[in-house]
């Protein structure tokens, strides 16, 4: 599987670069996280939760950044094993880009492989899974960093899911309205 993504992020190059190495931010960003504890230098043990289709599993794991170039990229290096459910490993290469005096522009291109039951239900649902998880990081990461008000309108924009849902509790919030969103749209949009 392999992800590719940018997203302009409302805080300096630095403060971006200090959030993505602060352990606390990244718990409370990452879907289904439940500990992120360091494990030597630039190493993490993580253990989360996720479901991929019909495959939920708590997944234990340990994450290694190298090639640091701070404040501008690192790798990643990560695997993780699921029980019954199987295995993930891969890496994903991150890069930080000024966009001006107040944003940075964060990319990352992710290569991983899936084994067992994950490898099972086909590579569509796991990108998508995938996919999914990564919009959810980067719409609370950004809100972690302050930018949660001014980039509703684009997170909507990115996850369609999120737009039904607030379309579906009206203006006021007591009667929802019509308006629904096929999920042949959002797959067409991942």
């Amino acid at each position: 599987m392999e992800l590719s993504e940018s997203h302009t992020l409302p805080v300096p190059q630095q403060r971006a670069w200090e959030a993505l190495n602060d352990t606390a931010i990244l718990k409370a960003c990452i879907p289904g996280c439940e500990s992120i504890d360091a494990d030597g230098e630039n190493a993490y043990a993580v253990a989360l939760t996720a479901a991929v289709g019909p495959v939920k599993a708590r997944f234990k794991g340990r994450m290694q950044l190298a090639d640091i170039d701070a404040p501008r990229s690192y790798t990643i290096q990560f695997e993780g094993q699921g029980g019954a459910a199987g295995f993930g490993k891969g890496d994903a290469r991150v890069t930080l880009e000024p966009a001006g005096d107040d944003a940075t522009t964060l990319s990352y291109t992710a290569s991983a492989q899936v084994g067992g039951k994950l490898a099972q239900i086909g590579s569509r649902l796991v990108d998508g899974a995938a996919r999914k998880i990564a919009a959810e990081f980067f719409k609370r990461f950004t809100e972690q960093l302050g930018g949660g008000a001014q980039n509703d309108e684009a997170a909507a924009q990115e996850n369609p899911e999120t737009q039904a849902a607030s379309d579906a509790e009206g203006a006021d919030g007591d009667e929802p309205q019509k308006r629904k969103r096929s999920w042949t749209a959002w797959i067409s949009k991942s």
